[in-house]
């Protein structure tokens, strides 16, 4: 799952790293935040999932947060971004198989925490992107793996039409668009 993770944050990079030099002060998409906002929320849940693996705790976050500078530009968040990435994937990689941390959707494992932050990272570069005015769908490859792992009991379909919608972003066929949605980090035996 590291892999899967890496890969969404090159995602991020290729796409918004190209457009960092205008203004990011606009919402993203349907999200509450600015697309700036999103972005600094996306490098806090990455280091949280860190923390979560590293420390392992069993019944809440560890008490930290990630904190840019106001004065940081769209390129420095994005560094920021992909350094967190680095450090959740190997927090898992070097996590031995058996630790577990807390996430309130349920106690997970080191990949089922990589699966988590690649979620944030494309549900939000999608986000960012539809508040900047760009057309972009996450990667179909990278939104399978995350359906099988984190969203297994998703409708059928192609992958990236289910992962926007199991992830609150737009309907899908029949089914209406969610309102609340959440994953399921729990250790699988196949995990």
């Amino acid at each position: 799952m590291t892999q899967v993770l890496e890969e969404s944050v090159m995602q991020m990079q290729s796409l918004l790293g190209d457009i960092a030099g205008i203004s990011w002060a606009v919402p993203a998409g349907d999200v509450e935040w600015s697309c700036r906002d999103t972005a600094v929320h996306v490098a806090d849940d990455l280091f949280s999932y860190a923390s979560q693996v590293i420390a392992q705790p069993q019944d809440s976050y560890l008490p930290i947060d990630i904190v840019i500078d106001p004065n940081a530009t769209n390129c420095q968040i994005l560094e920021t971004i992909a350094m967190c990435g680095r450090v959740l994937g190997q927090a898992v990689e070097n996590a031995h198989p058996q630790a577990r941390g807390w996430h309130p959707f349920g106690v997970s494992d080191g990949p089922g925490f990589a699966a988590m932050g690649a979620v944030e990272v494309l549900a939000h570069t999608y986000d960012i992107a539809r508040g900047l005015g760009l057309e972009w769908r996450p990667p179909a490859t990278l939104c399978g793996s995350l359906l099988n792992r984190l969203f297994p009991h998703s409708p059928d379909g192609d992958p990236t039409a289910v992962f926007l919608y199991c992830c609150g972003r737009a309907s899908l066929g029949e089914h209406p668009r969610l309102e609340e949605w959440a994953w399921d980090p729990s250790v699988s035996a196949s995990s």
